[in-house]
């Protein structure tokens, strides 16, 4: 007795009871609007056309009704799936008699924060300042059980007379998910490998051999919005002095003669009920000038080994000069992904020993190494 209608291939619809919609997802995910009154009953059924569920999920939005029993969204994602859903009243709301692929969750919205690791800073002659790691955030609605992957990329690494390394990238993945990867920071120039290295946010250079080297791009790969900033330039010839590397929020700064730049800054985020700034730049080195600042725990730039960044940042490593001994440029902070969910959903099914604390109605997991979250 249900009235079928034409194909749905739009984002998002509001259904009347007592019909039946093919919904074709091949291009785009769908969320269906239920109908905001309902009387015990009324029937829909929705079934998937093109068989693209389980890439573009189907979101029922409950709009104010129930739905078995519960106050959240439910999401289909499997390829092939019908579901044929009939309101009970108002203790139950809308429940399935017809699931075919037995696929119906009850859903829920978490939001992620993904950091990834930070660049090294460069070492000899002035070394340019490590960029951070990249800076993401989401917000994304996952059923329950989905498995969410976790993973949180490490800082680069240097030594002695070599330009700074790349840190990882830190993702978070999972079924009916869109993946989210933040790139690594880019490593910091040295003296006769001067341009700083693309990355999350771009290496700062160093003041070379010739008149003028560039600092590491930012936004590699490109993202919006972007999830960071290049790296300074080294400006002039033999001036042994280092750029800042680019953080998530600004440039780095370029050398000015013997003066080295600063980090670029990070950011404030306050997903864990504080405000807490991550993933900013480190500062250049200078063999007889001032040295540079790094910023959101990056490693300052010195005339000796540079400093490290401070761990689960992502910001980026400081610039070395060679004086006084065999020095390295300061290491690249580890990334870090932090998950912000209901209380009232959270599973507390996880691996790789997040630390969980609350704040207000919501359950924080901090990964500060690999892992996962069952929702």
């Amino acid at each position: 007795g249900l009235e079928w209608q034409t194909i749905v291939t739009g984002s998002s619809f509001t259904a009347v009871a007592g019909r039946a919609y093919w919904v074709n997802t091949t291009s785009n995910a769908c969320t269906i609007t239920l109908p905001s009154s309902a009387s015990a009953g009324d029937e829909l059924l929705f079934v998937d056309y093109s068989r693209t569920w389980g890439t573009n999920a189907v979101t029922l939005n409950r709009n104010g009704l129930k739905i078995q029993g519960g106050t959240a969204n439910a999401i289909f994602g499997i390829d092939g799936q019908a579901i044929n859903i009939v309101y009970s009243g108002s203790t139950n709301g809308w429940i399935p008699v017809s699931d075919i692929t037995t696929g119906n969750s009850q859903a829920y919205s978490i939001d992620f924060l993904v950091i990834a690791g930070g660049g090294s800073g460069g070492s000899t002659f002035g070394g340019g300042g490590g960029g951070a790691g990249g800076f993401r955030t989401s917000t994304q609605i996952a059923g329950i059980g989905t498995s969410i992957t976790v993973t949180v990329g490490a800082g680069g690494t240097n030594s002695y007379r070599n330009p700074g390394a790349n840190g990882a990238s830190s993702a978070i993945s999972g079924t009916g998910l869109t993946t989210i990867t933040s790139a690594g920071g880019g490593g910091g120039g040295e003296f006769n490998t001067p341009p700083g290295k693309n990355g999350g946010s771009g290496g700062g250079a160093t003041a070379g051999t010739t008149n003028l080297s560039a600092g590491g791009d930012g936004n590699t790969p490109s993202t919006s919005p972007v999830q960071g900033f290049a790296g300074g330039n080294g400006v002039g010839s033999n001036t042994n002095a280092g750029a800042g590397g680019g953080g998530s929020s600004s440039i780095g700064i370029s050398n000015s003669g013997t003066t080295s730049g600063n980090g670029g800054n990070g950011t404030a985020n306050s997903i864990t009920g504080s405000s807490v700034t991550y993933a900013g730049g480190g500062g250049g080195a200078s063999e007889s000038g001032t040295q540079g600042t790094g910023q959101a725990g990056g490693g300052n730039g010195a005339a000796g080994q540079g400093g490290d960044a401070t761990a689960n940042t992502g910001s980026g490593g400081g610039g070395s000069e060679r004086s006084g001994g065999n020095y390295r440029g300061g290491n690249g902070g580890s990334g870090v992904v932090i998950l912000s969910v209901p209380t009232a959903n959270y599973s507390g099914t996880s691996s790789g020993s997040p630390t969980v604390s609350t704040s207000g109605a919501n359950t924080i997991m901090k990964f500060t190494g690999s892992g996962s979250y069952t929702a």
